[in-house]
């Protein structure tokens, strides 16, 4: 029989050990800091029906769902995000939740749209959404949390720094009534969140398309680029939007979400109000952010989000606005894998264990094991190596994972431990010695602090 060539679809890609730890490692910290600002999980299908999906998101998502007819004959799609489910959730959940309800989801999505660095047609999402609330005050509560998020990345994973570029689409739309254009902005808007990603020519020509003869379309872009300060910028959008009450409505807050956001310590060089953020999303009906990894900017964002007053409404008729971010752990992960390419860096960590017990022939297995047992007790992650070998292949194996200790039986009972980062030795009498030994040493810091005796090991 022949063989199936093993290969994997366009967009779409394994995760070998080292990117999937180091994926989990991301979503751990960002999971940790939901939880911290009191979001809770859920989890939803990533199939649902086709009407859910279809025409929720505007431009091109339509375009770009994998949709097709189950078995049932039901028109069904893959979720293009985890906002639009959500909003289908809290509809057929309401009488079950408490209100304002928080909530955090970390799942697949899936566009059919062209593959390219830092784009795939399968990518992960850490999203938080609190729904129920309305105002700046929620708004500037999911930019806090945004804000918590990268740096705690920043701090686990050297990411650098994240800026968080900061709009309200009402002023966008006050700026199109200022210029006589005060019909539906949806198109326009889209138009203009390409303006980073293809150029002003390119947003030119759609903008065109979407109705706004060239001085307008001229006038739009320049409003649309923030000056040096925020005070700055704020003062030049108000006067370019004019008595438009939607824009000054705009304006107003995101004035006060700066203001909040000063209040909860957000360093100011890491928040900028960009006029020209629109998020090509079409449920959007407020603040509007989008996250710039500032050591890559050019791989576009790594998380967005926004408000979204009225998304619920196409389920039920009880109001349920919503404000929420979203993480593009996908999109890290391909910032991270260039950063370190240019950079020359090493690969990350490809194994979970703190330590190796070498093979030491079959009568010597018993005591590995027994030692493996107890230093796992005392909080370490520990792997028994299966089968004879010969030491210096056994090394190499712990080498190439990352392993910082490999501890060998000894025909007197004790165990020859060594410490790989530096080469350095000790005998040890038993797995709390060698435990004692790990902790003391700064080597383990490189790998990873250990966990706490019983908890789950993390990488």
């Amino acid at each position: 029989m022949a063989l199936i060539p093993p290969r994997t679809l366009k967009g779409f890609r394994d995760l070998l050990p080292a990117q999937a730890l180091r994926r989990a490692r991301i979503v751990r910290t960002v999971e940790d800091c939901f939880r911290r600002h009191g979001y809770a999980p859920i989890d939803t299908p990533v199939l649902e029906y086709a009407e859910i999906l279809k025409g929720k998101g505007g431009g091109d998502t339509d375009k770009e769902l994998f949709e097709f007819t189950d078995k049932g004959g039901r028109a069904v799609a893959l979720r293009f995000d985890l906002t639009v489910p959500l909003a289908r959730f809290v509809a057929e959940h309401q009488g079950e939740l408490a209100f304002p309800f928080r909530r955090y989801h970390v799942g697949l999505a899936f566009r059919g749209e062209r593959p390219q660095r830092g784009r795939a047609r399968e990518f992960l999402q850490c999203d938080a959404d609190l729904i129920g609330a309305e105002g700046p005050e929620a708004d500037a509560e999911v930019l806090a949390l945004m804000a918590g998020v990268y740096a705690a990345l920043a701090a686990a994973l050297d990411t650098g720094p994240v800026t968080l570029r900061v709009n309200d689409r009402r002023v966008l739309t006050g700026l199109l009534e200022a210029l006589g254009h005060p019909g539906a902005p949806g198109p326009v808007l889209r138009a203009l969140d390409k303006r980073d990603k293809q150029g002003p020519e390119a947003v030119r020509d759609e903008l065109a398309a979407a109705g706004l003869d060239p001085a307008r379309a001229a006038d739009l872009l320049a409003a649309a680029e923030p000056a040096p300060t925020p005070t700055a910028t704020l003062a030049r959008l108000g006067a370019a939007v004019g008595q438009s009450a939607v824009g000054r409505a705009g304006l107003e807050n995101l004035a006060r979400i700066l203001e909040l956001l000063a209040a909860a310590e957000v360093p100011p060089d890491r928040v900028a109000l960009d006029p020209g953020i629109a998020r090509g999303l079409d449920y959007y009906t407020g603040m509007v952010v989008e996250a710039r990894l500032e050591r890559l900017p050019e791989i576009g964002s790594v998380g967005s989000g926004g408000r979204y007053d009225d998304l619920a409404a196409l389920y039920t008729r009880t109001r349920l606005p919503g404000v929420g971010c979203s993480i593009g752990v996908t999109r890290l992960m391909d910032a991270l894998e260039a950063l370190e390419s240019t950079a020359g860096a090493p690969a990350p960590r490809a194994g979970t264990a703190d330590a190796l017990v070498a093979h030491a022939g079959p009568a010597a297995s018993p005591r590995a094991f027994r030692f493996a047992a107890r230093l796992r007790a005392e909080g370490f992650a520990v792997e028994v190596y299966p089968e004879p070998r010969k030491h210096a292949q056994q090394m190499r194996y712990a080498d190439r994972l990352g392993i910082a200790f490999v501890f060998t039986p000894d025909a007197d009972g004790s165990f020859h431990g060594k410490r790989l980062a530096d080469g350095a030795t000790r005998t040890v009498v038993d797995a709390a010695d060698a435990a004692a030994w790990m902790r003391d040493t700064a080597a383990l810091g490189a790998a990873r602090a250990p966990a706490a005796p019983g908890s789950e090991a993390t990488p």
